[in-house]
């Protein structure tokens, strides 16, 4: 029990019910049905991100092109099917998966076949694919989506005395992905591999496991998450706006850091991503609630990767500091029996 506590996920739980608590007095609307429905909609489409972002991080890598991937998956595939008599769910999601997985695997190309590190990578796709998309719509939103992606879609209705809180199709979307990747990580032996992998790159390569496959599969998983997210902004916010997800991947890294995810592989679970994002979700609704400018909520995320690279750092350099400590006193002890 206290180890479970001690975990990374143990520690968000804790820290959310504290931040809940406080919310829940400090603003009576915080803990309403109708608040924590609107949490759940409007953070779906994060998870979804960041479930995918903890596949490449525990496989040692790194993504900073996400974001963008899902603004130009979401334009691609609502241009295509407005030039086809708008489509419907099943075309979309079909063309949705294909174009993210082809975006993910350019990264995990250029990462394998050419032998450069991921976050060079990943910043020049993130130009590459941030450029393009702009040059191409010039900047301009998509305001007429096909009728069955502007529909809502509930799944779950509660009645208030005013109206009505729900929870629409992408919080549905999201428990799907969120299941899935946590059956692949920890549930398979193709998981196992990946965290191996993520571990000691040197000694996964000499028990014999495919690094290209490894790579390959990480990169395509978020490729793959960041095209449904997009579908799913889009579906929620009822138009496509190329920009819309610009500048979203450092909060997601920060939310999966925070669960749990270290920056050097090995590490990290889905539990993990999804609480951290949670966590700052929180933190942002209640800062929303309480007035306070939002520019704080960065000043948070900040704190949080540095923080967390920090202690990351520390759990490095502790064995040689206490090596090193054990070693003078070794060399005093001795030179005081020498005396």
């Amino acid at each position: 029990m206290r180890k479970a506590l001690l975990s990374p996920e143990g520690i968000l739980l804790l820290l959310i019910a504290a931040v809940s608590v406080f919310l829940s007095v400090a603003t009576p609307s915080f803990a309403s049905i109708q608040n924590l429905f609107d949490l759940l909609n409007n953070q779906s489409v994060n998870i979804i991100f960041a479930v995918g972002l903890v596949v490449v991080l525990i496989s040692g890598g790194i993504d900073i092109s996400f974001s963008v991937a899902a603004s130009v998956v979401q334009y691609v595939v609502v241009s295509l099917l407005l030039n086809f008599d708008g489509g419907n769910w099943a075309i979309a999601i079909v063309l949705t998966c294909g174009t993210g997985i082809a975006l993910g695997l350019l990264n995990a190309l250029f990462i394998h076949r050419f032998r450069i590190v991921s976050i060079i990578v990943t910043i020049g796709t993130f130009n590459l694919f941030f450029g393009l998309l702009m040059y191409v719509s010039r900047g301009r939103s998509i305001y007429a989506i096909p009728d069955w992606l502007y529909a809502r879609i509930t799944i779950l209705s509660v009645e208030l005395e005013r109206g009505s809180a729900n929870l629409y199709l992408p919080v549905l979307v999201m428990a799907v992905m969120v299941l899935a990747t946590g059956l692949i990580l920890a549930r398979t032996g193709f998981g196992r591999q990946i965290y191996g992998f993520g571990s000691s790159p040197e000694a996964a390569k000499r028990s014999g496991v495919n690094v290209a496959l490894i790579q390959a599969f990480a990169y395509g998983w978020l490729g793959l998450c960041a095209g449904i997210a997009g579908l799913m902004q889009a579906h929620i916010v009822r138009e496509v706006v190329p920009n819309a997800l610009y500048g979203r991947e450092l909060d997601i890294l920060a939310a999966v850091v925070l669960g749990g995810a270290v920056l050097g592989g090995g590490r990290g679970t889905v539990t993990g991503a999804v609480l951290g994002v949670m966590l700052l979700a929180l933190i942002q609704n209640g800062l929303n609630l309480l007035g306070i400018s939002p520019f704080v909520f960065k000043v948070v995320v900040g704190v949080v990767i540095l923080s967390a690279i920090t202690v990351r750092n520390l759990d490095r350099l502790l064995p040689k500091l206490n090596h090193a400590t054990a070693k003078g006193g070794d060399a005093t002890a001795r030179g005081q029996a020498d005396a």
